[in-house]
């Protein structure tokens, strides 16, 4: 299988979280930058992601959306960036949950917050996230007993979940509590990060300037 690896991406979109990952994984990859409403929803690019939305890739014949999905199979790809725990081993579990914890009940209750819609107290067991403290509470707990939230190694995990919380502090839909802002500043410091938030910067200052 050829090894091209091709970004889809918006520098306005979540897919700044997979444009980290890739600067994390450290391999040469080409970028596609889409529209939204325009070349989202071209054929060619439909044919890609039916969803017509961004972030995807394409890594030679194979093609990955949502972006944990994106995190945890580049992850996988190329093991030698050390950004998942081997495959049967002790760690690889808090990994998964994490990782995934982030993808469902964070994202959902983030959204919900962001969209006024609040569970009532006794339909929270329909929920898959409870409500927005408890799971706050968890990611809160976890990141008083490690530096990263799968144990004390970054991996892809932080990329996903950091994100959510960096993102859910900048705009207001998280708390700025001591454990997340420690968190943060950790991780978004790191070399990958830093070239990551560069290059979208960017693109939104380009469009902006040729708007």
């Amino acid at each position: 299988m050829s090894d091209e690896l091709v970004f889809y991406t918006h520098p306005m979109s979540r897919a700044r979280v997979v444009r980290w990952m890739l600067e994390e994984v450290g391999r040469p990859y080409e970028t596609k930058i889409l529209e939204f409403g325009h070349s989202m929803k071209a054929p060619e690019y439909l044919a890609i992601n039916p969803m017509g939305k961004v972030p995807a890739i394409r890594h030679g014949d194979t093609v990955v959306t949502e972006a944990a999905a994106i995190c945890a199979y580049l992850a996988d790809a190329f093991p030698e960036a050390g950004l998942a725990p081997p495959p049967g081993s002790r760690a690889r579990g808090p990994y998964y949950r994490w990782l995934f914890f982030a993808a469902g009940p964070i994202e959902a209750a983030q959204t919900d917050k962001a969209l006024g819609c609040e569970v009532p107290q006794d339909r929270e067991g329909m929920v898959g996230y409870g409500n927005l403290e408890r799971t706050l509470a968890a990611v809160e707990g976890q990141l008083y007993r490690s530096d990263y939230i799968a144990g004390d190694t970054f991996t892809a995990a932080d990329v996903y979940l950091g994100s959510a919380i960096g993102w859910g502090m900048a705009f207001k839909g998280i708390d700025r509590r001591p454990a997340f802002e420690r968190y943060w500043g950790l991780i978004s410091a790191r070399p990958a990060a830093v070239r990551a938030k560069a290059i979208d910067d960017a693109l939104v200052e380009e469009r902006r300037k040729a708007s």
